[in-house]
């Protein structure tokens, strides 16, 4: 399994202890993400940032989600749905080096695994507009080889 997918399954049971268990973030980072990346230090890195930054982030993120979830509460989403757009949201925000197209594949393979039959095009489509509408505010920020193409006003994404 690629060992940033393990990180993001592992940010995801994190942020799930977080909400239900309401234990502080060093709690968490000691007892789920350290033990579970103790042998990879890129993987271990990778994990913390993406878990301490998706908590900083959660109100900016839950922002976007809103906007996009039609006559639905944010609160009213399965818990599991909610914490993976967070962390994607996370990822394209403040993830310079992964492209969104990535972080969206991800976040559709962490629903169908972690969560309900739907949530797959679920996560899809809310992240879908998501990034459109980051997109148009120029709130994507991507630097490397292939990550974002902005031109035209009009979004373009390239493997490689």
């Amino acid at each position: 399994m690629n060992t940033r997918r393990l990180a993001r399954e592992t940010v995801l049971k994190a942020l799930y202890a977080r909400e239900i268990g309401h234990h502080n973030d060093e709690h968490i980072l000691e007892t789920i993400i350290k033990p579970a990346h103790k042998e990879d230090k890129e993987s271990l890195d990778f994990a913390s940032k993406l878990y301490l930054r998706t908590v900083a982030t959660a109100g900016e993120a839950d922002e976007q989600i809103k906007a996009h979830v039609a006559n639905w509460e944010i609160d009213r989403l399965a818990t599991i749905d909610r914490m993976i757009l967070r962390m994607a949201v996370c990822e394209m925000l403040t993830f310079e080096d992964i492209p969104p197209k990535v972080t969206i594949n991800e976040a559709i393979e962490l629903a169908k695994k972690f969560s309900t039959g739907k949530s797959g095009r679920f996560v899809n489509g809310i992240l879908d507009a998501t990034l459109e509408s980051l997109v148009s505010q120029n709130r994507i920020v991507k630097k490397g080889r292939g990550l974002i193409d902005k031109s035209s006003n009009t979004r373009k994404e390239f493997d490689g």
